[in-house]
């Protein structure tokens, strides 16, 4: 047993299998780090959600405002995460990943001391940027540094502890929200400053620096017309949902459009393109990926648009509303793993397309609830939350297979980093277009202008406010988010449909015995 000197003075570098660059004593604090980055993102994503309205309250934020306290930081996520992967091989991990850390903890700070929303959205546009070097690294530092026969285990404990963080990450946040009132969000982000020195310290006192894996060209041409195709289109849909800003909505989709175009015709030109675009070619990735965008598409959007609801509509506590996240995660985190074994089974198509039909029954159930005014959280909206996560769990394992096993082995790393760019843009456009969509039901429901004194989607109705005012704005709330529910829904049935007809599938055995009867 080594004394703590001789323990410091062990080298970081020295006689290391082919395929790791870190010691088996050092092993443990990549991990940690790694657990410890992953926490920032995931704890920061799904607590904002449920702290949405209390920003609201506290900075005056309208409805389009707060789509884009989420969406800028989903732009610039999206738009650059392959680039960040890229950035990881060009730079070494472990230097792109402090990176990455340091940009996102000290754009974290600006949040946590924002003084107005605008302030707010572009300090988490910089989040984005800083996540999307943070998001791909942790995961990518963990293959480097551990050996193959390592790596199963290590990444099962960084997923495991990534569905905790996500799981209790809400809930506690839920919690702080309702002892300590709105203004108590800002430590939501102040949160991530000791997490992230604390990752950043273990990763250069405990961790070798590893050798960059290639010197291949960054696509900083793809990445930014990228950001702005998608910056344009989001805007364009939030615009519909903003006071006096509907007559930009259409040019700027337009714009947005004709950027995704030119940044089409601008990867096919690259000779190393930010995204291989020859991929699509293959029927079951382009019919994964459409299905993934669809699922993320309503996952998200009824995770951004339902804490509103309860919330600002029902007047829940957001302790209360911290628990809906906790039956996706325990979910996704509990049946991954057999689940991924009966996909290996009998393919993933099965599993997608069923498991894309629960969703959609889930989020039809939600439909049903709000338009019939059921308000009741812990025997209405939390068991439809819990068969939402059944659902997911069933998807997430064999969509990740069905990527993998459409493309060659050569591709698998592209592959994967286009798949969760795809899953973020839906979650991106989801929150854009279906804030316009329920800021439309609600003022049509509502036939009446905001000098009425009634508040919009999604905002906090104020003390004052007259009961058959109050009930009116209810009513409208439900049909909003019923609308959301609604759309949501039918696009997880053609998630469905598409995944059944365009991903491979071994047959089932009830069907082989159908075929065969004498077997």
């Amino acid at each position: 047993m080594k004394s703590p000197s001789e323990a410091a003075a062990t080298p970081l570098t020295g006689s290391l299998p082919a395929d790791a660059f870190c010691p088996q004593s050092r092993r443990r604090f990549v991990l940690i780090a790694a657990i410890l980055a992953s926490a920032l993102g995931f704890i920061d994503g799904s607590i904002l959600a449920i702290a949405t309205p209390a920003i609201r309250v506290d900075l005056g934020a309208s409805l389009a405002e707060a789509q884009w306290i989420s969406n800028a930081y989903a732009l610039t996520l999206s738009a650059l995460i392959l680039i960040g992967g890229a950035a990881g091989d060009r730079f070494g991990l472990r230097h792109a990943f402090v990176a990455g850390i340091a940009l996102f903890i000290v754009a974290s700070l600006a949040c946590a001391v924002a003084p107005n929303p605008g302030v707010l959205i572009a300090f988490r546009a910089i989040q984005g940027i800083g996540a999307a070097i943070m998001v791909p690294g942790s995961l990518a530092i963990i293959a480097k540094a551990y050996p193959k026969k390592e790596r199963g285990r290590a990444i099962g404990i960084w997923a495991a502890a990534s569905a905790l963080t996500t799981a209790l990450g809400p809930v506690l946040g839920g919690f702080v929200l309702s002892a300590f009132g709105d203004g108590i969000w800002r430590a939501i982000f102040a949160i991530n400053l000791p997490l992230g020195l604390l990752s950043i310290y273990l990763l250069l006192a405990k961790v070798p620096a590893d050798a960059p894996a290639d010197k291949r060209s960054l696509d900083l041409g793809g990445a930014a017309l990228a950001t702005l195709a998608f910056g344009a289109l989001a805007y364009g849909l939030t615009a519909m949902s903003a006071e006096g800003g509907g007559h930009m909505s259409g040019p700027a989709i337009v714009i947005g459009a004709v950027l995704l175009v030119v940044f089409i015709f601008f990867e096919l030109r690259q000779r190393e393109p930010m995204i291989d675009l020859s991929l699509f070619r293959i029927r079951a990735f382009a019919g994964a990926n459409v299905a993934t965008f669809f699922l993320y598409f309503a996952l998200s959007a009824n995770l951004f648009y339902l804490p509103m609801l309860l919330i600002a509509g029902w007047g829940l506590s957001t302790a209360e509303v911290g628990f809906i996240f906790l039956p996706l995660s325990a979910s996704i985190a509990l049946l991954s793993g057999p689940v991924g074994e009966w996909s290996d089974r009998i393919g993933p198509r099965f599993p997608i397309a069923s498991g894309s039909l629960v969703v959609a029954f889930a989020f039809a159930g939600l439909a049903l609830l709000a338009h019939a005014g059921i308000h009741n959280f812990w025997t209405g909206t939390f068991p439809l939350m819990a068969v939402m996560g059944l659902g997911m769990a069933l998807v997430v394992s064999p969509l990740s297979t069905a990527i993998m096993t459409a493309v060659e082995d050569k591709d698998t790393g592209a592959a994967s980093g286009i798949n969760n760019a795809v899953s973020r843009i839906g979650g991106l456009i989801a929150v854009a277009a279906m804030g316009s969509l329920a800021a439309w039901v609600y003022s049509t429901m509502l036939d009446t202008n905001v000098g009425s004194g009634i508040p919009g989607f999604g905002e906090p109705a104020s003390a004052g406010l007259a009961p058959e005012l109050d009930a009116a704005r209810l009513a409208a709330s439900d049909a909003a988010f019923a609308a959301v529910s609604i759309a949501t829904a039918l696009l997880c049935l053609l998630a469905a449909i598409i995944a059944w007809t365009t991903i491979s599938g071994q047959a089932l055995p009830w069907s082989r015995r159908a075929e065969n009867p004498q077997t």
